[in-house]
């Protein structure tokens, strides 16, 4: 009894290992898709003005939702806001520190995070943000930004 106690055991380790395995390979691949939509929706679209880029990552139905100005509901007022920003002299971009990737289902998946902004080169602020992108037939969208706990290093 306790020799097939101990092989039910460590087949049921191996079986949990395996799975913890399976698992972190498929969040490690979703974590690359994201950071790579992160990249050209931040280092393309913000940060180079690429605003046609920009526009195409979000949603239809996008909403912005910001600690300091509260809902944005509009695709198009989010696209026009990066325009005013890139046709300004200043020079603002935003840099990624960290975040973490989950799945939701199969809709798509939360990005959670930090980053900081720049202006001319100086950090003029950070703040965190929650991404939720939702996998579509024409790739992942950005459905929902909520933006929050911003500190400002600009005097």
């Amino acid at each position: 009894m306790k020799k097939t106690l101990i092989v039910l055991l460590l087949l049921c380790s191996q079986i949990a290992k395996s799975q913890v395995t399976n698992s972190s390979i498929k969040n490690g691949t979703l974590k690359d898709e994201i950071l790579k939509m992160d990249s050209l929706l931040f280092n393309i679209g913000f940060n180079q003005c690429d605003s046609l880029v920009y526009k195409n990552i979000l949603s239809n139905n996008f909403e912005f939702y910001d600690d300091r100005s509260g809902l944005n509901a509009s695709k198009q007022s989010d696209v026009n806001s990066l325009i005013e920003k890139c046709s300004r002299k200043d020079k603002l971009t935003r840099v990624l520190t960290n975040c973490t990737v989950d799945k939701l289902g199969d809709f798509g998946a939360v990005q959670l995070g930090e980053h900081y902004f720049v202006l001319n080169g100086v950090i003029v602020g950070a703040a965190k943000f929650i991404h939720v992108w939702e996998r579509t037939s024409d790739g992942w969208k950005l459905k929902r930004v909520i933006s929050y706990e911003h500190t400002s290093t600009h005097k």
